[in-house]
Formats: structure tokens, sequence, C-alpha cells
């Protein structure tokens, strides 16, 4: 019984890494049609930030004059640093490619998933980054006879404020109407004055911020590490697929699917683990082209 509680954690911890990329990589696609192929790169950078800055000078002064309060408030600096690159790319290298066909956006993105992976070997070499020190400072819970660490409970809270946080930013607020004004029709939102270049701006810098902030996030548990961008965006399109390109909910409830798949399958038969997630979605697209939540 013991077993099976901390393998739902484990889930629950893993959903909420997956839910904070492919929410970004959701919300980008539902308000600008463009699939970011180098949105997993940001969430990768996202984590070398983070654990750049929480393991470098700053981070040991401010943990030793705050302690891990301290850490923790430099923590979601990567995700900080990547909404503000989000804000630098859509409107140098998206923005003059809007008219032409999808195959464009594909093919700048896909170019700019390579050059982050080779800025991010030259910026910080091929040794893993940690930020180690937050999770051991938080220690762990006892689970029956095991121990849980109790950072992992934090993210699973972190993953469920982002869904709350995001669902009432887009659906409760006036910029939320904006932001689905836009999303439906662009060419009527210009005409009714609305300025869609900045809503582009703004929606795209809040897609990368949550790429950062998983990346952000999983570093205390998970070093940085070369390559960890590109498997995140393919399980990242494996949740939008399943839960719906550009659906919030999609998003949720197919990381939840994915992460407890992949959690039984790591510990049941680990040989297939990533087939049966394309099974899955396979399953899911020959049913529902759209996906569980998704709109034609």
């Amino acid at each position: 019984m013991t077993i099976f509680i901390i393998q739902i954690l484990n889930s629950l911890f893993y959903a909420a890494v997956l839910f904070l990329i492919a929410a970004g990589l959701s919300l980008i696609y539902g308000v600008m049609r463009i699939v970011n192929l180098a949105h997993g790169s940001l969430y990768a950078l996202g984590a070398y930030v983070s654990a750049w800055v929480v393991g470098g000078a700053v981070g040991h002064a401010m943990s030793g004059a705050l302690g891990l309060a301290g850490a923790l408030l430099l923590l979601p600096i990567g995700a900080v640093v990547i909404a503000a690159v989000g804000a630098l790319i859509e409107p140098t290298l998206l923005r003059p490619l809007y008219r032409r066909p999808e195959e464009y956006h594909l093919l700048i993105t896909f170019g700019l998933l390579m050059i982050l992976e080779d800025a991010m070997k030259l910026l910080f070499g091929g040794t893993p980054l940690s930020a180690g020190s937050i999770m051991d400072s938080m220690g762990s819970i006892p689970i029956g006879r095991l121990l849980y660490p109790t950072y992992n409970l934090v993210v699973v809270a972190i993953g469920l404020i982002a869904a709350l946080g995001l669902w009432w930013f887009i659906y409760r607020t006036r910029f939320g109407v904006i932001l689905r004004a836009t999303s439906q029709d662009r060419r009527m939102a210009a005409a009714l004055g609305l300025n869609v270049g900045r809503v582009y701006v703004q929606a795209f810098a809040i897609g990368c911020f949550m790429a950062g902030l998983g990346g952000a996030v999983v570093v205390p548990a998970q070093a940085a590490v070369l390559g960890m961008g590109v498997e995140a965006l393919v399980l990242a399109f494996v949740v939008v697929v399943i839960g719906g390109l550009g659906s919030l909910e999609g998003a949720l409830v197919g990381a939840l699917i994915v992460s407890l798949v992949r959690t039984a399958g790591i510990q049941f038969f680990p040989e297939i683990e990533l087939a049966v997630l394309y099974l899955i979605a396979t399953a899911v697209l020959l049913i529902r082209p759209t996906g569980l939540f998704g709109r034609a």
C-alpha cells in the first residue's frame, strides 16, 4: 500500500511539471496558431538558469542570509528570464512569418531549438547543474515505512496553483477576454482597436514563462542536463495530442494521463513505456482527432 501511495505521489509530481510545459505550449498555439518546437529547449534553459542562480554566488549569499526562503525566492528567476527571451523571440523571429504557411513556423522554431541547445552547451558546458540543496533542506515526510521528499509535494501544489491561476487569468480577467477574442478572430480584434501585436508578445511570453517555470521547479529534484528539452518536448506533445492542442483543460487531463501511465510503465513494463503512451495518443486521435478537449 505504501508503494502504491508513493507511485501516485510521483505521478502527481510528474504531472505538475508536464502540465506547466504543456499549458504554455497549448496557450501559444491557442492564441497564435504556432506549434513551438523550441518549447522544450526553453524549458531546459529555464532549468539551467535557475540551477545556475541558486548554485552560484548570489544563491549562496541569499541562502546564507535568508536560509531556505532565499533559495526558494531565487528559483523562479529562470522562468522570468525565459519570459523575457520569449518577449524578444516573438516580434523578431515569429511575427514576420505569420502570413506565411505553417511550415515556416515549424522550420524557424526547429532552428531555434538547435540554436538554444548549442547556446546552453556554450554557456553552461556539459556538466549537469542542480539546485538539490533546496530539496535537501526541505527534508522528507514519513509515508508508512518509507520517506518521501517534501519538495515533491511543493511542486504538486505549485502545479495546482498554476492551473487555477491560469484558468482565472484566461477566463476571469479583461486581458483573458482580449486574449480569447484575438485567438478566435485576429482581424476582427484588430478592427475593433485591439493591439494584436502586443497581445501576441504577452501571450508568447506567458507561454514561455510556463515552460521556464517547469524547468525551474524540476531542478531541485532533477539536474539540468543537455538534451532534457527534447525529451520534455516529446512528452508535452503527447500530452497536448491526448488533451487537445490549445485547451487548458486538455493540458491538465493529458498531463495526468501521461504521468500515471509513465509511472506505471517505469514500474511494471519499462521496455514498452513510451510505446504505450504513443498507442494511447494514437487511439485518442482515431476517436477524437482534435483530442479529448480540443476544438476543430
